[in-house]
């Protein structure tokens, strides 16, 4: 399948990693679906991409409303007919923002479970897709060999971010499983520490930087592996 025929969803796409992501799948030649918390910031983030000539439409989802999943994915269908990429790049870092109520469990609703419900009501569409990829960005605070052996892991890992990264590490260890026969590839993805609002400026990559390693396993080929753990080219340990 040529890149210009592939369609993307990319969630928490506004700005930081995800718009880099998309911005990087857009100038492949594919069509990206630019989501986020309101259309307005979605629009304004597909037309920044537009105007580089990427195809690109934004896309209302505030990821633990199952109502904008549902909705969403009856629009792609209804639009496109099938899914050839799904980022799962939205995430929060609870412990340290302004957040009300319970930090663990917002956490893990935004980078857990958000992610389940979007990926297993988009399943049928990405199986459709003659070669799609989910890409589930990570982090390498989420590998728990890490945070056993690495002192730096074992210095800004919090106990809700951690766990959730760890969750969904699973979870693509879980898709890549059921999926296989099919043309489907699952990958978990480590962007690096960067330069967003969440990595704070002592952060060593660029948003561009940090796009790098999901763009990789999203547009993997045939042959590319599934079920992995990834930062750049090398493979992470869970």
């Amino acid at each position: 399948m040529a890149n210009h025929d592939k369609i993307a969803l990319i969630t928490g796409a506004s700005g930081g990693i995800g718009l880099e992501v998309a911005r990087q799948l857009g100038r492949q030649g594919i069509t990206v679906l630019v989501s986020a918390r309101t259309i307005g910031a979605a629009g304004k983030a597909a037309a920044e991409l537009r105007l580089e000539g990427i195809q690109a439409e934004g896309v209302e989802l505030e990821v633990t409303n199952a109502a904008h999943i549902a909705e969403l994915a009856r629009y792609i269908e209804q639009q496109y007919g099938r899914l050839d990429i799904l980022v799962n790049n939205a995430g929060i870092w609870a412990e340290s923002g302004p957040y009300e109520g319970d930090a663990f469990r917002d956490t893990f609703e935004v980078n857990t479970f958000a992610p389940f419900l979007i990926t297993e009501t988009l399943m049928p569409l990405l199986l459709k897709s003659e070669a799609g990829r989910i890409v589930n960005q990570s982090s390498a605070l989420g590998s728990i060999h890490f945070i056993l052996n690495n002192e730096l892991a074992q210095r800004i890992a919090t106990p809700a971010y951690a766990a959730s990264k760890a969750a969904l590490n699973m979870l693509t260890a879980y898709w890549s499983q059921r999926s296989k026969g099919t043309n489907l590839k699952v990958n978990s993805v480590h962007p690096g520490l960067v330069k967003t609002r969440m990595g704070g400026d002592k952060a060593e990559l660029t948003a561009e930087e940090g796009a790098l390693t999901a763009v990789r396993l999203a547009t993997l080929p045939e042959d590319g592996p599934t079920g992995g753990f990834y930062y750049m080219d090398s493979e992470l340990p869970w």
